[in-house]
C-alpha cells in the first residue's frame, strides 16, 4: 500500500544536479571547473516565471529542505515546517528552489569531490569559498532554470547572509529579501567560536592536513568537538536549562572524568557522534571561514548603508530574543542601514526561548509572521 503523506507535505522529492563546465572565478583568486550543484524544487514555476523562491541554507544545511526522499524516511527536510501546501512558503503559490552550496558535502562540488587535475579528492586543495562566490553560483543555477528574477531569496543564519548578498550583487534579480537570525558581519566572539571549532579539526591526528580520505580515515574526534562547541552556541541558556537542567543519566555520580554523568553531556556527545558520521571536516572549515569573511560593508569603509544603496528589493528581517549567537541587535544594524539607504524594510523581533536554532523550529508567531509577509508578495 502506498504511503499517504500529510496534506501540507510536498511528499516525495528527487534531488537534481546541474553541471557547469565554464570556470567559476572565485574571490580567492582561483577558479573552479568543472563544477556542479545539487538542488531540489517544490511547487510549479508559473508561465511568467515570476513565482520562484530561493532557499539558502545555513552552515551545516543542504538541499533537502522539505518533503521526503523515500517513503520510509522518518525525518523530512530541514525546513519542512515552513515549506509545503498551505505553509508559509506555500508551494501552491511558489516554485521553491533549495540547493547545496559549493564546498558542501551533499552532492555539490566540494572537498570530497574528485579534483580533475590530480584524479584524487580535492581535500585541503579545494578553494576557499565566500558568500559572494555562492551567490554567483546560485545566479548561474537560476539562469539554467530560466529564472531571471526571484520573487524572494530567503535564509536563516548564514542563509540570511546569502539573501542579503543577493540584494547587493544582483539587485535587479531579487524582489524580496528575507533574512532571519542573521548579521551584517561576525563579531569577534563569533569568529573566536569558529576558530576553536576549526582548531579541534585541524589538530585531530586523523586530519592529515585535510587529505584524510587518502588515508582511509575521518577526523572524527575533531568533528565531534567542533559540533559540540557549535551546538552550545545554537541554544539559549533557558532552552538548555529547560531541556536538561542538571539532570543525571543515572542515580549517582561516578566521580571520574570519563563517564557521561549529566544528560546535557550525553546530548552533546550524541550530536557530535551523529554529525561526525555525515559531515565532511574540510567542508566545516570552509563554511566557518565563509561566515568569518562575510562583511559587505567593507566595500564602503564599513558603511553598510552605502553598500545597500544599490539594492532594489523589499526587505523582511526577523530575529529571536534569546539568540545570543546572532542577537536582535545585529538584525537591527541591518534594519538601520536599510532605513538610512531609503529602502523598504519590515522587522520583527520574536520572543522565543530556543536561541539561535529558533529559526529552524515551528514557533507559531514566527510561522505566522513569515506566512503573512509571503502572502503579500505572491504573484
Amino acid at each position: 500500500m502506498p504511503v499517504v503523506f500529510a496534506e501540507d507535505s510536498v511528499g516525495l522529492v528527487t534531488p537534481q544536479t546541474a553541471h557547469f563546465n565554464e570556470p567559476l572565478a572565485l574571490a580567492c583568486g582561483r577558479s573552479l571547473a568543472p563544477w556542479q550543484l545539487v538542488y531540489e524544487t517544490y511547487g510549479t514555476l508559473n508561465p511568467a516565471r515570476s513565482n520562484a523562491i530561493l532557499i539558502c541554507h545555513a552552515l551545516s544545511g543542504h538541499h533537502h529542505a522539505a518533503g521526503f526522499h523515500r517513503e520510509d524516511e522518518r525525518k523530512p527536510g530541514w525546513w519542512d515546517s515552513c515549506i509545503g501546501p498551505g505553509k508559509p512558503i506555500d508551494t501552491r503559490r511558489f516554485f521553491v528552489v533549495s540547493l547545496n552550496n559549493l564546498g558542501g558535502c551533499n552532492g555539490s562540488t566540494g572537498p570530497a569531490s574528485i579534483n580533475p587535475a590530480s584524479g584524487k579528492a580535492y581535500g585541503a586543495d579545494f578553494p576557499v569559498m565566500t558568500v559572494e562566490d555562492w551567490v554567483k553560483s546560485q545566479a548561474l543555477l537560476a539562469d539554467r532554470l530560466g529564472i531571471s528574477q526571484w520573487a524572494a531569496v530567503i535564509g536563516g543564519s548564514l542563509g540570511g547572509m546569502q539573501a542579503l548578498q543577493w540584494s547587493i550583487s544582483y539587485p535587479e534579480r531579487i524582489r524580496h529579501c528575507v533574512a532571519i537570525a542573521a548579521a551584517p558581519r561576525l563579531s569577534a566572539q563569533n569568529i573566536a567560536f569558529n576558530e576553536v571549532a576549526r582548531q579541534a579539526i585541524l589538530t585531530d591526528p586523523d586530519f592529515f592536513g585535510g587529505h584524510f580520505k587518502e588515508q582511509g580515515v575521518v577526523p572524527k574526534r575533531g568533528l565531534m568537538l567542533a559540533r559540540m562547541v557549535g551546538h552550545i552556541t545554537y541554544l539559549s541558556d533557558d532552552a538548555m536549562g529547560e531541556k536538561f537542567g542538571r539532570g543525571l543519566k543515572s542515580e549517582k555520580l561516578n566521580y571520574d572524568f570519563h563517564s557521561v554523568e549529566f544528560q546535557v553531556e550525553s546530548y552533546l556527545r550524541y550530536q557530535g557522534e551523529e554529525f561526525s558520521g555525515r559531515f565532511d571536516a574540510n567542508t566545516y572549515l570552509l563554511m566557518t571561514k565563509a561566515l568569518d569573511y562575510f562583511d559587505p560593508a567593507a566595500t564602503h569603509n564599513g558603511d553598510l548603508a552605502k553598500t545597500l544603496a544599490v539594492a532594489k528589493a523589499h526587505f523582511c528581517l526577523m530575529s529571536f530574543t534569546t539568540d545570543w549567537r546572532f542577537p536582535p541587535a545585529r538584525s537591527r544594524e541591518i534594519v538601520d542601514a536599510l532605513l538610512r539607504a531609503g529602502k523598504n524594510v519590515s522587522y520583527l523581533e520574536i520572543d522565543a526561548q530556543q536561541g539561535h536554532d529558533a529559526f529552524l523550529l515551528p514557533i507559531p508567531r514566527y510561522l505566522q509572521a513569515l506566512d503573512s509577509y509571503l502572502q503579500g508578495i505572491a504573484p
